[in-house]
């Protein structure tokens, strides 16, 4: 199948042209050529306007629809999973937040006999990110206290054993008591560590860093913040290269002015996260995040919360995320680049997030709104907003 389309975002690089004609083909779910101008032959899908892109990879995601994962079944995972792609996720780590470890435990070993067998058409699970209980209990934010623990060697021996290959993320904060050694253990096994929740200055995230640990969840939220003389977690996730942060662009979370300032002071270290809870594509009401209730309020885009006002993950889509960063004055190759390949590459998957030969056909169409128009995995159709596709697919 060859697709041509007016303006094509491939991500390849991190120099990606300004978006212009194009077109992508297609065999067997695999991206063979991608190139620009006329296509080599008449197209069998015409897109007529917005623009072609790699489908969005996101690392924390907690539920949707919802569904939350930690409390879901094999069919609450199928159901998310089939539905992600309406809004261009076309691959995804579901996230599990604070609980005791034995529960955790039990997830995780649950989830591993029922995602190899999720059916196919939907976002692809790329493993599951469990955020906590090795957290800094003063920056805890929506986390229950009473369930944060140290990060022992049997607590993370209990997860490695019980997550096996699908564990692929874990967030901790590295100033606490035996961390360093859980980070080595971690990294060992395949997992990407992440530095979050934490109050550690500059140089315990540095530590953390020499020991394996190569992300920063949700940069400025939950953690020891930039300063003048003590630059935090904010201040060495934004200047040590071997670091790329999460990023929540709903302009609640983080300003638009700091968004912007992330992506100038770390260019290619930045990737677009959702954290998006149950709530997200729901109208306004109660839902659940960690099993424990949350309110997501009336209003475009409000996030929930617990109830004592704390956030609580997002309602965020992710083409709206690459939306505001370009209202936050980021180009539009670099928001995409964000979305697929810089979170794709960081839990190393370099078949995923980028419109290159070889690389796995999952994209997505943005109409000029840059709001999901259609999205394709492994090549296969499985989202169109609108009428059905007949093969020249128009922009209406």
């Amino acid at each position: 199948m060859l697709i041509a389309a007016a303006r094509v975002v491939t991500a390849a690089g991190p120099h990606d042209p300004v978006p212009s004609a194009g077109f992508v083909e297609i065999t067997d779910g695999v991206l063979g050529r991608v190139g620009s101008g006329r296509p080599p032959r008449p197209a069998d899908v015409t897109l007529g306007g917005g623009y072609l892109l790699p489908g969005f990879v996101d690392l924390q995601i907690n539920g949707y629809f919802g569904v939350e994962f930690q409390i879901a079944d094999a069919g609450g995972w199928a159901a998310v999973a089939g539905r992600l792609p309406e809004t261009g996720i076309t691959s995804c780590t579901p996230t599990l937040i604070t609980a005791p470890v034995d529960r955790l435990a039990a997830t995780l070993r649950a989830a591993r006999a029922f995602v190899p067998g999720l059916p196919p058409g939907g976002a692809r699970v790329l493993g599951v990110h469990v955020e906590g209980p090795f957290l800094a209990p003063g920056r805890r934010g929506a986390h229950n206290p009473a369930w944060l623990a140290e990060p022992t060697p049997d607590a993370v021996a209990a997860l490695i054993e019980a997550g096996g290959e699908l564990l692929r993320i874990l967030t901790l904060a590295p100033e606490l008591p035996g961390a360093l050694a859980a980070i080595d253990r971690l990294t060992a096994a395949g997992v990407l560590v992440s530095v979050g929740h934490s109050d550690a200055t500059a140089g315990q995230v540095a530590a953390a860093a020499d020991h394996g640990a190569r992300m920063v969840t949700h940069l400025f939220n939950a953690q020891r913040p930039l300063g003048h003389r003590e630059p935090g977690v904010v201040g060495q996730a934004l200047t040590d290269e071997r670091l790329t942060s999460g990023l929540i662009v709903d302009l609640h979370h983080v300003a638009a002015a700091v968004c912007g300032l992330a992506f100038r002071a770390a260019p290619g270290r930045i990737a677009l996260v959702t954290d998006a809870a149950a709530p997200a594509g729901m109208p306004a009401g109660d839902y659940l995040l960690g099993g424990e209730p949350v309110m997501l309020p009336p209003g475009d885009g409000v996030p929930p919360v617990r109830a004592d006002g704390t956030l609580a993950g997002s309602a965020l889509r992710p083409d709206v995320a690459v939306g505001n960063a370009v209202a936050c004055g980021v180009p539009l190759p670099v928001a995409v680049a964000a979305a697929t390949r810089i979170p794709a590459d960081l839990i190393g998957r370099p078949d995923l997030g980028r419109l290159a030969p070889g690389a796995a056909a999952d994209l997505v169409w943005l109409g000029a709104d840059l709001r999901t128009r259609a999205t394709w995995v492994g090549g296969e159709l499985v989202y169109r907003a609108g009428q059905e596709l007949t093969g020249s697919f128009p922009l209406p």
